[in-house]
C-alpha cells in the first residue's frame, strides 16, 4: 500500500504518530475489504437467510472502516474530537461485526477471515484512541 509513502509526504505537522496512523489506516482498509468480501460470500451461501445479520454487520463495518480511513488520511484542520468519535464508532462496529462473524466462522471460512480482520482493526482503532486521549 501507499499509506506510509503518502503519510510521509504530508508537508505540515501531523498531530499523531505517523507510524501508528499508517498502521491504523492499513488495518481499516484491510477490514473494509474483508467485510465487503465476506458480505458478498455470505450472499452466495445456501444458508443466506441465516446470514442476514452477518451481511448487514459486514456492510456497516465496511462503510465505517472506509470512512474512518478517509478521516484519518486528512490532517489539515485536524479536530481531535471528531477523530476520537470516529475511532470509537469504528472500534464498536469492528467489535460487533467480529462477534457476529465469529458465530459463523466454524461453518464459513470467509467469516473466520473476516473475524480476524475485524479484531485487528478494532485493536488498531483502540491503540490510536489511546494515543489521542
Amino acid at each position: 500500500m501507499k499509506t506510509a509513502e503518502m503519510m510521509n509526504t504530508y508537508p505540515a505537522e501531523v498531530n499523531l504518530d505517523r507510524d501508528l496512523l499508517t498502521r491504523t489506516v492499513d488495518a481499516l482498509v484491510a477490514c473494509a475489504q474483508a467485510c465487503t468480501a465476506c458480505a458478498d460470500a455470505c450472499l452466495s451461501e445456501d444458508t443466506v437467510t441465516e446470514l442476514r445479520k452477518c451481511i448487514r454487520s459486514n456492510l456497516d463495518c465496511a462503510d465505517i472502516c472506509a470512512t474512518t480511513a478517509r478521516v484519518l488520511s486528512r490532517h489539515t484542520g485536524y479536530d481531535a474530537e471528531v477523530t476520537r468519535a470516529q475511532l470509537q464508532a469504528c472500534s464498536q462496529a469492528c467489535k460487533s461485526c467480529g462477534d457476529e462473524c465469529e458465530q459463523h466462522a466454524g461453518h464459513h471460512e470467509h467469516c473466520r477471515v473476516c473475524t480476524e480482520a475485524c479484531r485487528a482493526c478494532e485493536q488498531a482503532c483502540n491503540d490510536l484512541l489511546a494515543a489521542i486521549t
